[in-house]
Protein backbone atom coordinates (compact mmCIF):
# COMPACT_ATOMS: atom_id res chain seq x y z
CA UNK A 1 0.00 0.00 0.00
CA UNK A 2 2.81 2.41 0.80
CA UNK A 3 3.30 5.16 -0.45
CA UNK A 4 -0.27 5.44 -1.75
CA UNK A 5 -1.99 4.41 1.45
CA UNK A 6 -1.56 2.29 4.51
CA UNK A 7 -2.71 -1.22 5.41
CA UNK A 8 -6.24 -1.39 6.77
CA UNK A 9 -6.83 -0.84 10.45
CA UNK A 10 -10.35 -0.40 11.78
CA UNK A 11 -9.10 1.91 14.50
CA UNK A 12 -6.98 4.08 12.15
CA UNK A 13 -9.95 4.42 9.79
CA UNK A 14 -12.27 5.46 12.63
CA UNK A 15 -9.62 7.85 13.99
CA UNK A 16 -9.24 9.47 10.55
CA UNK A 17 -13.00 9.90 10.15
CA UNK A 18 -13.32 11.43 13.62
CA UNK A 19 -10.65 13.93 12.56
CA UNK A 20 -12.82 14.94 9.60
CA UNK A 21 -10.89 12.95 7.01
CA UNK A 22 -12.22 10.48 4.50
CA UNK A 23 -11.26 6.81 4.87
CA UNK A 24 -11.30 4.95 1.56
CA UNK A 25 -11.34 1.17 1.78
CA UNK A 26 -10.70 -0.44 -1.57
CA UNK A 27 -10.34 -4.06 -0.81
CA UNK A 28 -10.91 -7.72 -0.85
CA UNK A 29 -10.66 -9.94 2.19
CA UNK A 30 -7.89 -12.20 0.94
CA UNK A 31 -10.21 -15.14 1.55
CA UNK A 32 -11.63 -17.43 -1.12
CA UNK A 33 -15.36 -17.14 -1.95
CA UNK A 34 -15.50 -13.49 -0.86
CA UNK A 35 -15.61 -10.80 -3.52
CA UNK A 36 -14.35 -7.24 -3.28
CA UNK A 37 -18.00 -6.23 -2.79
CA UNK A 38 -18.17 -8.41 0.31
CA UNK A 39 -14.84 -7.04 1.59
CA UNK A 40 -15.96 -3.45 1.07
CA UNK A 41 -19.29 -4.10 2.77
CA UNK A 42 -17.56 -5.80 5.69
CA UNK A 43 -15.20 -2.85 6.18
CA UNK A 44 -18.01 -0.28 5.86
CA UNK A 45 -20.05 -2.07 8.52
CA UNK A 46 -17.01 -2.48 10.72
CA UNK A 47 -16.22 1.26 10.80
CA UNK A 48 -19.93 2.17 11.01
CA UNK A 49 -19.85 4.07 7.73
CA UNK A 50 -22.86 6.17 6.78
CA UNK A 51 -22.97 4.74 3.26
CA UNK A 52 -21.11 2.39 0.93
CA UNK A 53 -20.23 3.84 -2.47
CA UNK A 54 -20.29 1.27 -5.27
CA UNK A 55 -18.54 2.62 -8.35
CA UNK A 56 -19.32 0.67 -11.51
CA UNK A 57 -19.49 1.03 -15.32
CA UNK A 58 -23.15 2.05 -15.47
CA UNK A 59 -25.00 4.95 -13.85
CA UNK A 60 -27.05 2.95 -11.36
CA UNK A 61 -29.19 -0.14 -10.95
CA UNK A 62 -31.44 -1.22 -13.80
CA UNK A 63 -34.17 -3.79 -14.38
CA UNK A 64 -31.63 -5.62 -16.59
CA UNK A 65 -28.05 -5.09 -17.76
CA UNK A 66 -28.26 -1.80 -19.69
CA UNK A 67 -25.15 -2.75 -21.68
CA UNK A 68 -27.06 -5.75 -23.07
CA UNK A 69 -30.73 -4.72 -22.88
CA UNK A 70 -31.66 -1.32 -24.36
CA UNK A 71 -35.11 -1.53 -22.74
CA UNK A 72 -33.63 -1.71 -19.22
CA UNK A 73 -35.09 0.89 -16.86
CA UNK A 74 -33.05 2.63 -14.16
CA UNK A 75 -34.06 2.81 -10.51
CA UNK A 76 -33.34 6.01 -8.56
CA UNK A 77 -34.05 4.14 -5.31
CA UNK A 78 -34.54 0.45 -4.59
CA UNK A 79 -34.64 -1.84 -1.56
CA UNK A 80 -32.25 -4.69 -0.81
CA UNK A 81 -35.17 -7.12 -0.87
CA UNK A 82 -36.28 -5.88 -4.29
CA UNK A 83 -32.76 -6.51 -5.60
CA UNK A 84 -32.96 -10.06 -4.23
CA UNK A 85 -36.53 -10.74 -5.40
CA UNK A 86 -35.83 -9.47 -8.93
CA UNK A 87 -32.51 -11.33 -9.08
CA UNK A 88 -30.63 -8.17 -10.03
CA UNK A 89 -26.86 -8.52 -10.38
CA UNK A 90 -25.83 -5.34 -8.57
CA UNK A 91 -23.20 -6.95 -6.39
CA UNK A 92 -22.82 -10.38 -4.88
CA UNK A 93 -25.75 -11.45 -2.75
CA UNK A 94 -23.62 -11.94 0.37
CA UNK A 95 -22.63 -8.26 0.27
CA UNK A 96 -26.22 -7.17 -0.42
CA UNK A 97 -27.62 -9.18 2.49
CA UNK A 98 -24.85 -8.02 4.85
CA UNK A 99 -25.66 -4.40 3.95
CA UNK A 100 -29.39 -5.03 4.48
CA UNK A 101 -28.90 -6.79 7.82
CA UNK A 102 -26.75 -3.90 9.05
CA UNK A 103 -28.89 -1.13 7.51
CA UNK A 104 -25.95 0.13 5.42
CA UNK A 105 -27.17 2.22 2.47
CA UNK A 106 -25.43 1.58 -0.85
CA UNK A 107 -25.02 4.29 -3.49
CA UNK A 108 -24.33 2.84 -6.95
CA UNK A 109 -22.90 5.24 -9.55
CA UNK A 110 -20.83 5.34 -12.73
CA UNK A 111 -17.20 5.64 -11.66
CA UNK A 112 -16.02 6.21 -15.25
CA UNK A 113 -17.58 9.68 -15.51
CA UNK A 114 -15.19 12.39 -14.38
CA UNK A 115 -16.65 14.27 -11.42
CA UNK A 116 -19.18 11.60 -10.39
CA UNK A 117 -17.43 10.70 -7.15
CA UNK A 118 -17.51 14.35 -6.13
CA UNK A 119 -21.19 14.55 -7.10
CA UNK A 120 -22.06 11.50 -5.02
CA UNK A 121 -20.11 12.80 -2.03
CA UNK A 122 -21.80 16.20 -2.39
CA UNK A 123 -25.24 14.58 -2.28
CA UNK A 124 -26.20 15.20 -5.89
CA UNK A 125 -28.97 12.87 -7.07
CA UNK A 126 -27.06 10.57 -9.42
CA UNK A 127 -27.01 6.80 -9.61
CA UNK A 128 -29.19 4.57 -7.46
CA UNK A 129 -29.55 4.44 -3.67
CA UNK A 130 -30.29 1.10 -1.97
CA UNK A 131 -31.99 1.16 1.43
CA UNK A 132 -34.44 -0.86 3.54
Amino acid sequence: MFPIGEPYSKWRAIEAMKAGKVAICSCGTGSPFFTTDTGSTLRAIEVEADVMLKGTRVDGIYTADPEKDPTATKFDRITYDEIYNRGLKVMDMTATVMARDNNLPIHVFNMDVVGNLKKVMSGEPIGTVVTL
